[in-house]
């Protein structure tokens, strides 16, 4: 009799622990139906995006939980960086490389890999000097050297996902293209940063240890990059070799998801950044695999990752509104709120400085290798650069929870101060930087109009149409097959005046000659007749 009343007092708490999570889902959803809807009707509007609508409203959602709760809850949810990682992440980085224009990140390749990875060293380096230099004069707890290297790491993060919101592809095309690209590297870098900190024996640096951790970042980034370029390859040739659109668009559709999830799995599972593989892994698939499917499977596909990123990037905003005011983490510091508002503010300071000490030198070098005067990154472009980066997000946010909580709580103060201060500066850096980026591009920059024609990109899934050039965007903008806009280079002399276009035509010679034939793309024709490529190439044949 006591075996059966103990089996249903357990049957009873699962049904109502199962009864409370479905009521949580639930409000969850129409949350983020609400999102959708206001932020819709706020898209005109020049100081709001969907992440401060979404975080408005998971505020004001934290709001009504915390009066309902008597003070005891504010979300639906505990917050898990695996959650992040795992499922949320993915969709938006893949995304973000499968519908960005190639031709603009490649052609700023090299300064989108000096702002990312040299300028996230040096933020986070500035970061974890001043941390220590002021944070000893707080009274937050007792931190190591280790503790101040790894909050260099999670403030030197900039939010690629805020970024794909307050600049416009098509309006502002060098700094998306900066910015944004700078973002993903940047993200990857703090990530390996942080995880290199915390598994190196920081009681005994050295210049050996030094050269380790270099090695040990450069080894990452190649195996990461390898990785994503592999798995997109290999959807590609296997969607071109079976051409599924014969019996199925779905199966199409199923398994360019599947493997851009794969890459990213993978990339996890051999402790690679799955950032950039799965960054990379999307450049690749909108290349050569996007080309090979049917016409109903482009659309779907393009709409479908578009879908999944917007999703996640809602559900993430709305979710750090709600817990931003986690009473849990707010009660250790309520002694002393002077502390907390001093340790955001030393932050987001630091921050600022950060960015600016990398930004400007590194923009100053960039100009210097660039003979062409529209390539050179003006004042007033570096002044844009610095403020679109000085947003921090769910990145930041995940890796903080990493550092200072287990399974989203944490007993120590110092602890709970740097998590308070972390969604402080998350709140302050996103609703005034975010909300005043547009402003501030408009006010420097008020006769920029847009250019899609002169960066039009007929690999990419988002340019489905080839636009109407004029003269001068004509040499930007090429044909499948054709090669006229980048001149072979006759001499040395070329090569160093032009080096980006003349690695842009020796590697289309390279593609169109080995890599297009084996795993498609638009501009060949497949081993199957009838295939969507085949069909294309047709029709741009035509006059």
């Amino acid at each position: 009799m006591t075996m059966f009343a103990s089996l249903t007092s357990k049957m009873l708490s699962s049904s109502t622990s199962d009864h409370a999570s479905v009521v949580s889902l639930n409000l969850f959803v129409a949350l983020l139906c609400a999102c959708i809807v206001i932020g819709h009707l706020l898209e005109e509007n020049r100081w709001m995006n969907e992440s401060i609508t979404a975080l408005l409203i998971g505020l004001c959602t934290g709001v009504v939980i915390l009066l309902i709760s008597r003070g005891k809850n504010s979300h639906l949810l505990v917050f898990s960086e695996d959650l992040f990682f795992i499922y949320l992440l993915p969709p938006i980085i893949f995304n973000a490389g499968f519908q960005v224009k190639k031709k603009q990140f490649f052609r700023n390749f090299v300064t989108i890999m000096a702002f990312g990875a040299i300028g996230t060293v040096v933020s986070c380096t500035i970061i974890s000097l001043g941390a220590i230099q002021f944070f000893k004069k707080l009274d937050i707890g007792t931190f190591d050297l280790g503790d101040f290297l790894a909050i260099g790491a999670i403030f030197a993060a900039t939010d690629s996902v805020c970024t794909l919101q307050v600049l416009n592809q098509d309006e502002t095309p060098l700094l998306y293209s900066l910015v944004f690209g700078e973002g993903v590297v940047n993200d990857a870098t703090s990530v390996v940063l942080f995880n290199a900190i915390q598994s190196f024996d920081l009681t005994h640096l050295n210049h050996e240890a030094a050269f380790q951790f270099l090695g040990n970042f450069f080894y990452l980034f190649l195996l990461s990059t390898v990785l994503g370029v592999a798995t997109g390859l290999i959807s590609a040739y296997v969607i071109k070799k079976l051409y599924f659109g014969r019996h199925s668009t779905d199966r199409e559709v199923a398994l360019m998801m599947l493997m851009a999830y794969l890459s990213y799995m993978l990339a996890e599972l051999f402790a690679l950044s799955g950032i950039l593989t799965v960054f990379f892994c999307g450049i690749v698939m909108s290349h050569y695999t996007w080309h090979n499917v049917t016409e109903s499977s482009r659309i779907t596909t393009k709409h479908a990752f578009a879908t999944l990123s917007f999703l996640a990037e809602t559900f993430i905003f709305l979710y750090v509104g709600m817990d931003a005011l986690d009473i849990e983490k707010w009660r250790f510091v309520s002694d002393s709120p002077g502390t907390s508002v001093a340790v955001s503010s030393i932050l987001m300071g630091l921050v600022m400085l950060g960015r600016a000490a990398f930004v400007f030198p590194l923009s100053f070098l960039s100009n210097l290798a660039k003979k062409n005067q529209s390539e050179k990154i003006n004042i007033k472009q570096q002044v844009v650069i610095w403020w679109a980066g000085l947003m921090r997000g769910a990145v930041s946010m995940a890796l903080a929870y990493n550092k200072f909580t287990r399974s989203g709580h944490t007993e120590l103060r110092g602890n709970a101060i740097m998590i308070t201060s972390t969604i402080t500066v998350c709140l302050f850096s996103t609703m005034v930087f975010g909300m005043l980026t547009k402003p501030l591009i408009r006010y420097l920059m008020p006769h920029q109009k847009a250019t899609t024609s002169m960066l039009s990109d007929d690999n990419t899934p988002k340019s489905i149409h080839i636009p109407l050039l004029d003269g001068e965007q004509l040499d930007s903008f090429e044909l499948p097959g054709s090669h006229q806009d980048v001149p072979r280079p006759n001499s040395l002399r070329g090569f160093l005046m032009r080096p980006t276009r003349t690695v842009h035509h020796y590697w289309r010679q390279f593609d169109d000659a080995f890599m297009r034939p084996v795993f498609g793309g638009r501009g060949f024709v497949p081993f199957v007749p009838g295939s969507p490529t085949e069909r294309s190439t047709h029709d741009l044949s035509k006059p």
